[in-house]
């Protein structure tokens, strides 16, 4: 069976591969049917199979949808599987980080390492703001790991049901954290890297995307006055850009309300790298940078052969009149307006207002 498309990390002593579904065997040998360490796991007790291989579909459908996910944790040497470690996107929360060894690997320093080579990927690979980690209180061992690894205590949280601690890193302590702890890692994928930087990018990298097409957005047609990005996500292969999307912070009213929302737009991927899932990583990653900024929702305008992938995504669609500003006033929308929620806000059912130029 192909394993996952997906980096491979690698540290001293471990490999980090994409889980894929015929790990199911190895992941039901090493942690769901070991009760010592499902017990302190959301999911909770399990001891089939099957549960197994639930697991693995659900991390296999993450990697599908984020371009980031769970690793298989295997010693470099023997290859054998010792466990699992990787980020999962919590829409109402973030990207948190969770991890689950096989009892032999304790003392070791397996989960750790693990970690750091998973958070080096995070922050210096996908630039992601922040990354969170919640722990059932009493889970002394990985508190002690998240700890050393250089999270922060940030309060509880109510997740998956459960009452949590939860932790935050932030990219400057981990990455300072895992070069004291002498955590040597080669993430082994040079190809691709996320630079997050503010204002709309560079003229030079967007006319690299654009290849010299008229309309890349295919929205000319709709005479419209754009506003300028505030933030944007460039995705680089081989020192080239092959990928980009740009966001803004707006105070926008929904049903008559204001609410803090992000703007998504100036999604592209160059031609010769579409179908890659590069476009999913760059909106997950780019919806994290809205999230650590304030905002409350994100707002993404597409054309309608567009709404299908962005509803894969998670993302819904709104079915009142939207409102932006033009140079000669108010002008109601022609184009899809897509919302992805952040702070469990109803969607509006009235009337939405963009507050200012569209993105």
């Amino acid at each position: 069976m192909a394993r996952s498309s997906g980096p491979v990390l690698r540290t001293q002593r471990l490999v980090l591969e994409p889980i894929r579904r015929g790990d199911s065997d190895d992941l039901f040998e090493a942690v769901v049917s070991q009760d010592s360490v499902m017990r302190w796991l959301a999911t909770g007790r399990a001891d089939s199979r099957s549960a197994a291989r639930a697991m693995c579909d659900d991390h296999v459908a993450h990697w599908s949808r984020h371009g980031y996910g769970d690793f298989a944790v295997r010693d470099a040497a023997t290859r054998a599987f010792l466990g699992r470690v990787g980020l999962r996107n919590r829409a109402r929360y973030g990207v948190d980080i969770g991890f689950a060894v096989h009892p032999r690997t304790q003392g070791r320093g397996i989960a750790a390492e693990a970690g750091a080579a998973c958070l080096d990927h995070a922050f210096r690979r996908l630039s992601l703001p922040a990354v969170l980690a919640f722990v059932l209180p009493g889970n002394t061992a990985s508190t002690a790991v998240l700890r050393r690894l250089g999270a922060q205590p940030d309060g509880t949280v109510r997740s998956s049901g459960l009452q949590c601690l939860r932790y935050r890193f932030d990219p400057a302590t981990a990455t300072a954290t895992a070069a004291a702890a002498g955590h040597v890692v080669d993430d082994g994928c040079t190809d691709l890297q996320l630079i997050h930087a503010p204002g709309p990018g560079s003229p030079d990298d967007r006319a690299a995307l654009h290849e010299g097409l008229p309309d890349p957005f295919g929205v000319n047609g709709h005479g419209l006055v754009w506003a300028d990005k505030q933030h944007t996500l460039t995705a680089v292969s081989d020192g080239r850009p092959v990928a980009a999307a740009g966001w803004l912070l707006r105070d926008m009213v929904f049903d008559g309300s204001p609410r803090r929302a992000a703007g998504l737009g100036g999604v592209l991927v160059h031609p010769a790298h579409r179908g890659k899932g590069i476009a999913r990583t760059v909106i997950s990653v780019a919806v994290e940078h809205a999230r650590a900024a304030g905002a409350e929702t994100v707002t993404l305008l597409c054309r309608p052969d567009l709404v299908p992938f962005c509803t894969e995504l998670g993302w819904s669609r709104l079915s009142v009149p939207v409102t932006v500003e033009q140079p000669a006033g108010a002008r109601t929308l022609s184009l899809t307006t897509m919302v992805f929620d952040l702070a469990g806000h109803p969607h509006p059912t009235k009337s939405a207002d963009l507050r200012g130029l569209p993105f």
